[in-house]
C-alpha cells in the first residue's frame, strides 16, 4: 500500500529543509524535532528506505562500474544506477565484516564505539544502554523498522528494541545459525532458530518482498543484509555454470612481491608459490582445500552476485506494483570490498581501494540525480548521517558522518570533506588509546592503520613504530602501485595530509590520537 502523500509533496517541503533554503521549513522541522514521538509518528509523508547491504562486495563486481571485468552482467543493479546516482569513490565504515557493521549501527568509527566488545562466542557482545544502535531512534521517530539477513554483532538482534520485524541469520553464533548460503537456520522476530532450506539470497529476497507488500500505516526502513558474496562464494545452483573459461581477467600487476615502497608487512605478501619456490606461470591459490587459478577465483567470486542482482530486480518490481517506488529511497552498498589477487590478497582489511572500496548507488526518482556519477569520495557513515536528516530521527550520540544531501541533488558540488577509515583489529573505544599496533594485533598479517582520502590523494599511516607513510594519487594511479611518499617533491603534500588526518581524528574524539607512532618520511627510510 502506498503512503497517502506522494514523494513530490514530501520533497516540496523536506528537500528545502535539507539544504537550509527556507526559514519556514526550518521552523516546521524545528518544531517537529522538539515534539514527542506522537507528533513524529504523524509525519507519514517521509520516504520509506530500502537499504541493501551485501557482504564483501567490491566495486569491481558491478557492470556499471568501469573497474569491473567486461563479462560481468548485473542488469538490475545497473538499472538502479541508471535511475539514480552512482558514487565512484565510496568507502565502508570498517575494514572487516563485524567492525563495519558495528560502525554502521552506531554511526561512529571503531575508536568511538563504547560498550561493545569483540569476543569469541558470540563473536561480539554489547550493552545497549551504553552502545546505542540508531534503528531504535528511527522507531521513536515514527518508522517501522525491519532487518533481514546476516547479523554479526551479538547473540540477540535487538528485536523489539531496534526492530519491529526481523529475520536473522546470526553469524555471531555460527553453531546455531549454520553455514553460509545453504542449510541456514534463521531467527524470526526473536524466536527460536528454524531451519529453512533453500538458497540464502533467494530466501532473503522473498522475506524482503513480503515485508514491502505489507499494509504499512507508517513509513518503513528495511536493512536487507545479503550474506553474498562472502566466501565460500557459493553460487545458486542455476548459476553454477555461468562465467566460464572464456571470461578472462588480466592478472593484477602486483599480485607478487616485492613491493619495496610499501610498509614492511607488504614486502613478502604473495598470492602463491609452488613447492620449488618458483611462481607458477598462472597465479594460483589454495582455496577451500583446492588449488585454483586466479582467473577461476575471480569468476567464482562474481557468480553469487547473479542471485543478488535478480533479487534487486524482483524488489524493484514489488515496489512498483505496490505503488511505493516513487516514495522509497533505495541505497545499495556493501560492508566492505574484497581483493582477489590485488596486492597479493584474497581478503579485505588492507587500506587499499582494491581491498575495501564498495559500490554505492542511491535512487529516488525525481529527488536524487538520475543517471549521474558522483566522483566525490564519501563513506557509509555519510549515508547514515543523511538518513538522519531525511527521517528526522535524532542520532543516539555524536556521530561521525556528514550529511551528503547536497551531493544527491548536485553530484559535482564542491565537497571539502575527507573520508577517514581505520583498522584497529578487534580494539574499540578506549582499547584504541595506545595508538600503536603490536605484532599480536595484526589481523591476517595486517597491522593497525588509518587512511584519509580527500580529492585525488589518499594518505595512509601504518600504526607501527618506525614505519613509512604512504601517499597515492588515485586519479593517476588508481591501483595504488606508486607510493609518492618516497618522492621528496611530495613532502609538503604528505605534511598537509598528515595534518588533515589529525584534524579529523580530533573532530571524532579519537583516543588513539595522542599515542600515534611518530611519522617517518618514506623517502628518508629508503635512503
Amino acid at each position: 500500500m502506498a503512503h497517502p502523500r506522494t514523494a513530490a509533496s514530501w520533497f516540496s517541503v523536506n528537500w528545502n529543509y535539507w539544504l537550509g533554503a527556507t526559514s519556514a521549513t526550518v521552523l516546521l522541522f524545528t518544531l517537529c524535532d522538539q515534539a514527542d514521538a506522537e507528533i513524529a509518528t504523524c509525519r507519514n509523508d517521509r520516504p520509506n528506505i530500502l537499504f541493501i547491504f551485501t557482504d564483501d562486495q567490491s566495486h569491481r563486481t558491478v557492470g556499471c562500474y568501469p573497474s569491473s571485468p567486461t563479462w560481468v552482467k548485473t542488469p538490475n543493479i545497473d538499472q538502479l544506477a541508471n535511475e539514480g546516482l552512482r558514487f565512484s569513490a565510496a568507502y565502508p565504515a570498517g575494514a572487516w565484516c563485524l567492525l563495519s557493521r558495528a560502525s554502521f549501527m552506531t554511526g561512529r568509527h571503531p575508536h568511538g564505539i563504547y560498550g561493545m566488545e569483540v569476543t569469541r562466542n558470540p563473536y561480539s557482545k554489547y550493552d545497549p544502554a551504553v552502545c546505542r544502535f540508531w534503528p531504535a531512534e528511527l522507531r521513536k521517530a515514527g518508522y517501522t523498522t525491519g532487518f533481514i539477513g546476516k547479523w554479526h554483532l551479538s547473540e540477540g538482534v535487538g528485536h523489539g528494541r531496534e526492530w519491529d520485524f526481523s529475520v536473522a541469520w546470526n553469524h555471531a553464533v555460527p553453531e546455531k545459525a549454520k553455514g553460509y548460503y545453504l542449510n541456514q537456520r534463521l531467527n524470526f522476530d526473536g524466536g527460536p532458530y528454524v531451519e529453512v532450506g533453500g538458497y540464502s539470497t533467494d530466501n532473503y529476497t522473498k522475506y524482503a518482498a513480503e515485508f514491502i507488500k505489507r499494509d504499512h500505516d507508517k513509513p518503513w526502513f528495511l536493512w536487507l543484509c545479503y550474506d553474498a558474496i562472502h566466501e565460500p562464494f557459493t553460487a545458486a545452483e542455476r548459476h553454477g555454470e555461468c562465467y566460464g573459461s572464456e571470461c578472462y581477467t588480466p592478472t593484477p600487476l602486483d599480485i607478487f612481491p616485492p613491493r619495496e615502497t610499501k610498509p614492511a608487512y607488504m614486502h613478502q605478501l604473495s598470492w602463491w608459490k609452488n613447492g620449488a619456490g618458483a611462481y607458477e606461470g598462472q597465479p594460483v591459490m589454495e582455496f577451500r582445500g583446492k588449488i585454483q587459478s586466479f582467473e577461476e577465483l575471480v569468476r567464482r567470486y562474481n557468480r553469487p552476485l547473479l542471485a543478488v542482482d535478480e533479487g534487486v530486480g524482483h524488489l524493484m518490481k514489488v515496489l512498483q506494483e505496490s505503488g511505493q517506488s516513487q516514495n522509497t529511497l533505495i541505497v545499495f552498498t556493501s560492508d566492505q570490498g574484497q581483493a582477489v589477487g590485488q596486492h597479493g590478497f584474497l581478503w579485505k582489511v588492507a587500506p587499499y581501494d582494491a581491498n575495501l572500496k564498495v559500490p554505492l548507488i542511491i535512487r529516488m526518482p525525481g529527488k536524487v540525480a538520475e543517471g549521474k556519477v558522483c566522483h566525490r569520495p564519501v563513506g557509509t557513515l555519510d549515508v547514515l548521517a543523511t538518513i538522519f536528516k531525511i527521517t528526522g530521527a535524532v542520532p543516539p550520540w555524536k556521530t561521525h558522518g556528514r550529511d551528503i544531501s547536497e551531493l544527491l541533488v548536485s553530484p559535482q558540488s564542491d565537497w571539502p570533506h575527507p573520508v577517514l577509515m581505520e583498522h584497529t583489529r578487534w580494539a574499540l573505544g578506549h582499547q584504541t588509546d595506545k595508538g600503536v599496533s603490536e605484532p599480536k594485533d595484526a589481523f591476517r598479517d595486517v597491522p593497525w592503520w588509518i587512511f584519509l582520502r580527500q580529492g585525488r590523494f589518499k594518505y595512509i599511516r601504518t600504526l607501527v613504530r618506525d614505519e613509512i607513510e604512504e601517499l597515492y594519487d588515485l586519479h593517476c594511479d588508481p591501483d595504488e602501485l606508486i607510493n609518492l611518499a618516497v618522492d621528496p617533491t611530495y613532502r609538503k603534500i604528505v605534511e598537509d595530509y598528515r595534518q588533515r588526518m589529525v584534524r579529523e581524528l580530533e573532530r571524532t574524539d579519537a583516543p588513539l590520537l595522542n599515542n600515534l607512532p611518530a611519522p617517518r618520511f618514506a623517502y628518508e627510510a629508503t635512503q
